[in-house]
């Protein structure tokens, strides 16, 4: 990819950056180049500043020391309106799409072309189907709702906004996390056309290999602070991994309990069933599926986005009408009575935790006790010092950080607010917890102090069911695996029987190849 030669002066140079909150220095004097042309890729744990600064670069926030210049002139982006005019897009990892809006009119949201009052629909349309061809997706109807579209389809619309400002620099926050192992490849070639063309990219990722994949150079941020500037993309892992965090660490689950050899001791399989599922089925989701979760064990379901995983931990909580029979303890779930499946023991932390779990601005403490409200609750009223305190037990027990039961959610990093919503289901105890993408944007620190949190869990007898798009970690964390194709279940296995290959072959054979790979 080509990228401005090292002595010109690079596109974007953001110098000695200083961004202070009440209580929180949380950037410290960050420096970040890029250059005409090339992926940068921007590193750090989750809470390192990473959000902040692209915030500053958006012109969501303004910087209280440093400057930013563009081409080597000193720019202000007093608002995200200003950045996209001086030609900066942030793509962001909860992408800012409209459902209720067709693709064109979501593509030139902000700058649309009208006379009197009146959008120029035919005009929208041309300019949103040049755009979608020049990304290679000519295919994808300008006139459709966005509501309706893939995440893979929605994050080319994204791309195609940024596009119709004519942007010279795209930041892309957590572009993959959505996306399927194709549709990957296809995201890494857009790119790769984009920066032919001279535009620069900042690339967010928590997926290492991904940022030696497509990424030219790499700026490092740790507390606040920038740690590595301008590395090759090809800097080993582990060297990346410990400037973010310290230590050499990518992976790092807990040690699974080991399998008694005393008869007199429990065994798995003599362990008490906690959920039974049999002939679970959605028309066109799934079919068919039936499986079980003993107390104390992590199963895990492995699939491509769009095989049903997802979907499957849905219905078991009851959030989707399927026929066949869910049964947690011996007792039935009921289809689309979420609230009973709460009352018999049941939790869930989904996949999109600010959309579907959290409320962003409420405090951690209501944010963690939001399940149990009766429990402090007498007559009407609140007991407010019983719920503080048991929200703080809480955030000590799982390490949630800032550790002040008061701020707002929405003010803390991806592992920690994933970590709050894992504490919610702990304040009755559960005896099943339903786990989507439970390290979705969460950091290679974070994940493994969440991996420590789920297996205590499971060695405290709860049952876990998960999903993950990430094969390393399905196999690293899980007990039992149940690999999901195009809505069954075509392989069980112990996770210590498989490896990644043999999961990548199952999940993306097509199923008139299947005899030949089982």
């Amino acid at each position: 990819m080509p990228a401005s030669p090292p002595d010109t002066a690079p596109l974007l140079a953001m110098r000695g950056i200083v961004k202070r909150f009440p209580g929180v220095r949380a950037l410290d004097g960050v420096d970040l180049e890029v250059r005409a042309g090339e992926v940068h890729c921007l590193l750090g744990q989750n809470g390192a500043g990473k959000s902040t600064l692209i915030k500053i670069l958006s012109g969501a926030h303004q910087p209280d020391e440093g400057e930013v210049l563009l081409n080597g002139e000193p720019v202000r982006l007093a608002t995200p309106t200003a950045a996209m005019k001086q030609g900066i897009a942030t793509i962001y990892q909860e992408l800012d799409l409209v459902d209720g809006l067709s693709v064109a009119e979501n593509i030139l949201l902000g700058h649309e072309r009208a006379s009197f009052g009146f959008t120029r629909r035919g005009e929208t349309n041309r300019i949103a189907a040049d755009l979608l061809r020049r990304l290679g997706h000519g295919e994808i109807p300008p006139a459709t709702e966005v509501g309706r579209l893939p995440p893979a389809a929605k994050q080319i619309v994204s791309m195609a906004r940024a596009l119709s400002h004519d942007a010279r620099l795209i930041v892309m926050d957590e572009p993959s996390a959505a996306l399927a192992h194709d549709e990957v490849a296809n995201l890494f070639r857009i790119i790769r056309e984009i920066t032919a063309q001279g535009v620069a990219v900042v690339y967010i990722s928590h997926r290492l290999e991904e940022i030696r994949e497509i990424g030219d150079r790499v700026t490092v941020l740790k507390d606040g602070r920038t740690v590595a500037v301008g590395l090759p993309a090809t800097t080993p892992t582990g060297q990346v991994v410990s400037l973010m965090t310290g230590r050499d660490v990518e992976y790092v689950f807990p040690p699974r309990p080991a399998v008694p050899e005393e008869r007199s001791e429990e065994r798995p399989e003599e362990r008490p069933e906690v959920l039974r599922v049999e002939g679970l089925t959605v028309p066109g989701v799934f079919a068919d599926v039936s499986f079980s979760v003993r107390a104390g064990e992590i199963v895990g379901l492995a699939g491509l986005v769009g095989s049903g995983r997802s979907e499957i931990i849905e219905a078991v909580y009851g959030a989707r009408r399927a026929s066949g029979r869910v049964l947690l303890d011996g007792r039935a779930v009921r289809p689309g009575d979420t609230t009973r499946s709460v009352r018999l023991g049941m939790g869930l932390a989904p996949e999109e935790r600010k959309a579907q779990a959290l409320l962003l601005d409420q405090s951690v403490a209501r944010n963690i006790t939001l399940a149990g409200l009766t429990r402090y609750s007498r007559f009407g009223w609140m007991d407010r010092r019983g719920e503080a305190a048991e929200a703080a037990r809480l955030i000590e027990a799982l390490d949630i950080r800032p550790p002040d039961p008061r701020r707002p959610v929405k003010t803390l990093s991806g592992g920690n607010q994933q970590k709050a919503v894992l504490a919610r289901w702990l304040v009755e105890g559960r005896r099943l917890l339903l786990l989507d993408e439970p390290t979705r944007g969460v950091d290679v620190g974070a994940r493994a102090e969440l991996y420590a949190v789920i297996r205590r869990l499971a060695d405290d007898g709860v049952a876990v069911l998960l999903v993950s798009s990430e094969v390393p970690e399905v196999l690293g964390l899980a007990d039992r695996v149940l690999v999901v194709r195009e809505g069954r279940i075509v392989h069980e296995a112990p996770a210590v029987d498989l490896d990644e290959h043999r999961v990548l072959d199952l999940v993306m054979v097509s199923t008139n190849e299947e005899s030949r790979v089982d």
